[in-house]
């Protein structure tokens, strides 16, 4: 991919971002393109100006409508976990949110299919893409355990609200040899999972534990 160069916007201190870059290599994501990618976007972009100060604090924030900017670190290490089977073409993602895992997986793969079912969400996410120049983004409004059929196969699927099992779509979507990183799981309880389709069968690897928000359906206009 070509790498971007958000230099002109509104960047914190290189020292702020090298700190958060360290105690995400301490915690053992090895992927450099992945920490490089981590390293350059501005995060502070995705969140309310009111909390942009703790942008580069590894804890989720929240970003209205009962939803999250998830923690630097699981971004990490979903986005390692994507790329874990060599470089993806074609990328899927479920819960845009406020766009910053999107912008990631942008600088990292071809091409991202990411889908929101709140729509004020979406468009503040779409205007961030451009902000950011990253022009290999597609969006839908939709409910995302869906998918998006349309736009697939997908080598690989990424989700980032927690459903109680993997939706039967998203497996369907998948591309043979194709990479589904999901956490799964209740209010009590998740663990994220990554699955390679191999043909009928599906292979299933438990990662960590995690708590995401849940993965509601239906869409919010």
């Amino acid at each position: 991919m070509t790498q971007q160069n958000f230099g002109g916007i509104g960047m914190t201190s290189q020292r702020t971002r090298d700190r958060l870059i360290n105690r995400l290599r301490e915690q053992g994501i090895k992927d450099a393109s992945v920490l490089e990618v981590l390293g350059r976007t501005p995060r502070h972009i995705f969140l309310d100006e009111a909390l942009s100060h703790r942008a580069y604090e590894d804890s989720a924030l929240p970003i209205g409508y009962q939803q999250t900017l998830s923690q630097p670190y699981i971004v990490a290490l979903m986005t390692e976990l994507v790329l874990s089977a060599g470089p993806r073409k074609r990328v899927l993602e479920i819960g845009t949110g406020s766009g910053y895992q999107t912008a990631v997986l942008a600088q990292l793969v071809e091409r991202v299919y990411s889908v929101e079912r709140i729509l004020p969400l979406q468009s503040k996410a779409r205007e961030r893409m451009r902000t950011l120049g990253l022009s290999n983004v597609y969006m839908k409004h939709a409910d995302g355990g869906m998918g998006w059929e349309a736009r697939g196969p997908y080598d690989a699927v990424i989700v980032t609200a927690a459903p109680e099992s993997v939706p039967e779509p998203l497996i369907a979507q998948l591309d043979d040899g194709g990479l589904l990183v999901i956490p799964v799981g209740d209010g009590r309880k998740q663990e994220l999972k990554l699955f390679r389709k191999n043909g009928a069968n599906l292979e299933e690897i438990s990662v960590t534990p995690v708590m995401f928000v849940p993965l509601l359906e239906g869409t919010v206009g």
